[in-house]
């Protein structure tokens, strides 16, 4: 199964440039207040030092202690203030970039062609719909304003240790050494090793999902034992791709740590003794080590939140990875004259060398019932897919009045040839929201018409608030057979000239099916049905039948024709009739 792509450094870097373009006046604003309040931290340590000296030059008055206290007292209280309102500034503008990068990849994921998820797999999408956006949301709430913050503060502490004494606080720079050296090599091999820890967290996350949604194939096939075997091998993976980082930041938290006591153990020595040969006083000597001491603080935020930075990097390449799948879809196409559908010698694999359809030609006249059957593994759905226009075929064609399918956009597509299948979803909102997805201009009685197509109107009519009573996980929970009944209508209101059920009846009770099935044929008159079903009373009732058998079509006529002709066809109707298939 293959990951969704991951953008390289360069991508990640024009899209962290756009967003700062974007959002440049707010976050000046938010700098300017954190520069002026970095202003102000500094002032305590210079009243400290000169308040040293006179005391040391027995220049100390009462005066002047009322002077540095009310500096002191002002300073601190303007350093509060500004960093609230600074810091404030930080959390909107974090909240507002954070929902612009949450917006981004939804459309992004919106966009993705549905062959390119399923390639995918669940577990790569959900990770990054969930661990890389929990990533990023740290990252732009906290450790983008936090590490601004501490860069502004240090290069301002450090102008303020230049201005007191440029030679006192030359001793300050025995640390870079060991910054840049130990900062450059955890960068080198942390990063590869925070892409492994996600992609480990999304190979996990599709396991554990596909395993849970599988678990009665698992259960029946007796798979546990191998189940359990890849859910260990991937939780082995993941613990090993945290143990790496982790071992990487045990290694360079110290040497930070070191390189910090050792830049104000030799600022002290070197002011000191600078100080002892009256090169350079004690006020400046005790100013420069307290902003050594002070600007420690900013240093160790700028590697700490480099390392979360590092987290979010790699969430934001992941992110911004999947805004890089392009359909290759045109934007535009030519419309079909007709609604004829002409499969012409197609063939189709999911793997290079496994063809699943094999040399299959049809010619499908609009307004006809065609019904797709055959044993499990047929191809049947892979037919059904190809017709909808889901996935081009490897060779041949198929085309809808002499349009090629994959030639046509995908909104022109859709009101041509529509595709339903027995999995659907429930999204969080009304019955009536449900709907409109599928035509958003609807009015109330379009969507009644659609629900009293598919029969849900009896129960629809017994919810306490009708078409605004709430569903999804907050509210009520439909059965399967009463959310399909909603996916069938959404394709009512969608009103393509085709139709692909692929088994769209399956969840539903037999007879219920078969009566769903009548009503659906009344609305549906006049269009194009493509039934792929497992129930044969469906072929039984189709123009034609088409039976597929090992990706070929070995069979295709009226139900009559083949039961006649004692072939593969009516194997399988004599096969479904005495294993008590419902009549109706």
């Amino acid at each position: 199964m293959s990951q969704l792509p991951i953008a390289n450094s360069k991508l990640v870097r024009s899209h962290a440039r756009t967003l700062i373009r974007q959002h440049r006046p707010e976050l000046l604003r938010m700098l300017s207040l954190y520069a002026v309040a970095a202003v102000m931290a500094l002032i305590p340590a210079w009243v400290i030092g000169e308040i040293t000296g006179l005391a040391t030059s027995h220049k100390l008055t009462s005066q002047r202690i009322d002077l540095y206290v009310g500096l002191l007292f002002t300073s601190s209280l303007a350093y509060a203030g500004l960093s609230f309102l600074a810091r404030r500034r930080s959390y909107i503008l974090g909240e507002k970039v954070f929902a612009q990068l949450r917006e981004e990849f939804l459309a992004s994921v919106l966009a993705l062609p549905l062959i390119e998820v399923e390639r995918a797999g669940t577990g790569d999408l959900l990770s990054r719909t969930t661990n890389d956006i929990e990533a990023m949301s740290r990252t732009v709430r906290f450790a983008v304003p936090e590490w601004l913050v501490a860069l502004v503060q240090t290069i301002l502490t450090f102008i303020a240790m230049i201005l007191v004494s440029p030679l006192a606080a030359v001793a300050s720079l025995v640390s870079i050494p060991f910054l840049y050296l130990s900062t450059r090599r955890y960068l080198h091999f942390a990063t590869p090793g925070y892409m492994r820890e996600r992609i480990s967290y999304a190979t996990l996350s599709g396991t554990v999902a596909e395993t849970a949604e599988g678990a009665r194939t698992v259960d029946a096939q007796r798979l546990a034992s191998r189940q359990e075997t890849r859910v260990n091998h991937n939780i082995r993976e993941s613990f090993y791709s945290e143990m790496y980082t982790l071992l990487m930041r045990l290694i360079w938290f110290p040497i930070v740590e070191s390189a910090f006591a050792l830049a104000v153990a030799a600022t002290l020595g070197w002011s000191g003794w600078l100080a002892l040969n009256h090169h350079i006083s004690i006020a400046a000597a005790t100013t420069v080590t307290l902003y050594v001491v002070q600007i420690n603080d900013p240093i160790d935020r700028i590697v700490s939140w480099l390392d979360e930075l590092q987290i979010g990097q790699t969430s934001l390449a992941r992110l911004v990875g999947v805004s890089a799948v392009h359909d290759d879809r045109p934007t535009e196409g030519v419309e079909p004259t007709n609604e004829t559908i002409t499969v012409s010698d197609v063939y189709y694999s999911y793997r290079s060398g496994h063809d699943v359809l094999r040399g299959i030609t049809l010619t499908i006249q609009p307004g006809e019932r065609l019904a797709i059957v055959g044993p499990t593994g047929a191809g049947k759905s892979t037919l059904g897919r190809l017709l909808a226009g889901i996935d081009a075929p490897r060779a041949g064609s198929i085309t809808v009045g002499d349009v090629a399918l994959s030639s046509m956009p995908l909104t022109m597509l859709r009101r041509h040839v529509a595709l339903v299948t027995q999995e659907h979803h429930i999204f969080i909102g009304t019955v009536g929201e449900n709907l409109a997805l599928a035509k958003p201009e609807a009015s109330d009685e379009e969507i009644l018409r659609a629900l009293d197509a598919v029969d849900a109107m009896e129960w629809v009519n017994a919810l306490p608030d009708g078409l605004l009573s709430q569903l999804g996980t907050t509210g009520f929970q439909l059965t399967p057979a009463q959310a399909q009944q909603l996916a069938l209508a959404r394709l009512v209101m969608t009103d393509p000239h085709t139709l692909v059920l692929d088994e769209a009846t399956a969840l539903i009770d037999p007879r219920a099916a078969r009566h769903l099935e009548h009503s659906l044929s009344a609305v549906l008159e006049g269009r194009t049905v493509i039934a792929i079903a497992h129930r044969l009373h469906t072929a039984h009732d189709a123009d034609r039948v088409c039976v597929l058998i090992d990706g070929r079509i070995a069979e295709l006529g009226t139900h009559e024709e083949l039961v006649a002709l004692h072939g593969e066809y009516a194997s399988l109707w004599r096969s479904w009739r005495s294993e008590g298939a419902d009549e109706v």
